[in-house]
């Protein structure tokens, strides 16, 4: 994987993780994950990555866009800063709606080994309250999957590695898709002005969505070009997706309805 693209750990961490460490028997052998599944961390990301393989099933609940100079494909998850209106007070996604993949895969992340320059390394958040020390409570109610055993993965470990290898084939694929679209000019920068129920008119800016005008007049060689790239997928899902602007306009309706207890 020595030609892989990797999301930076680094002073800018990407969203959600804080303390980022390379798995290794020595520092983390007494560490394991609580078999819980808690999205609270999520709570107040609304805008989140995704993939174009997911795309289809994403585009059912959620307006995907793109941000910043990358173009990076996410999905809107909130109608104002540091508000995902699908993560409830207990740390709980709202059904049906689909679960991301980038939220799916925390504490864990590839990341480039600092030694060996092109090769990836599965890494945990120390930060993250589902990483704990089996030493330290050994009467925790909930069940605990370790990282090792002896100086060997767990097979948690080994899906937590198969499933980050799995998630970098996809970035990597969807950021190459993003090249293409870029490359034939079809990006523009637009606005969206959401009404919420009782009449409140929200601004939401700095995205950038697919010209649909432009696409519609590419050459049949662009045209092609995209299609033998893979990118249609993406960008028939992406403006299929504008439908969900209602969806979220709606999950908006019904956490103002019950009080914000949901946040």
């Amino acid at each position: 994987m020595a030609d892989a693209k990797t999301e930076v750990v680094s002073d800018a961490m990407p969203l959600f993780y804080s303390k980022p460490e390379a798995l290794n028997p020595a520092r983390h052998g007494s560490l394991g994950l609580t078999a819980r599944a808690d999205f609270g961390f999520a709570r107040s990301a609304h805008a989140i990555p995704v993939a174009a393989s997911e795309m289809p099933a994403a585009m059912r609940s959620y307006p995907i866009v793109f941000i910043g100079p990358a173009k990076s494909p996410v999905i809107i998850t909130g109608v104002r800063q540091n508000e995902n209106l699908f993560v409830d007070a207990d740390g709980k996604w709202t059904g049906p709606h689909y679960i991301p993949a980038y939220v799916r895969r925390y504490p864990f992340i590839m990341a480039e080994d600092p030694k060996a320059p092109g090769r990836l390394t599965l890494c945990v958040d120390r930060a993250s309250d589902r990483v704990v020390d089996q030493l330290l409570a050994p009467f925790r109610d909930e069940k605990i999957l370790p990282f090792f055993t002896g100086n060997e993965p767990t097979e948690a470990t080994k899906q937590a590695l198969a499933f980050c290898n799995q998630f970098q084939i996809d970035f990597n694929a969807t950021r190459a898709m993003i090249e293409r679209i870029d490359a034939h000019g079809l990006f523009a920068t637009r606005q969206s002005k959401v009404t919420l129920e009782g009449g409140e008119i929200l601004n939401l800016t700095d995205f950038q969505v697919i010209d649909e005008p432009a696409f519609n007049k590419l050459s049949d060689e662009a045209f092609l070009d995209l299609r033998k790239s893979g990118a249609l997928g993406l960008l028939y899902c992406h403006l299929a997706s504008t439908n969900s602007w209602t969806s979220l306009v709606h999950q908006a309706s019904l956490r103002k309805a019950d009080g914000g207890k949901s946040a």
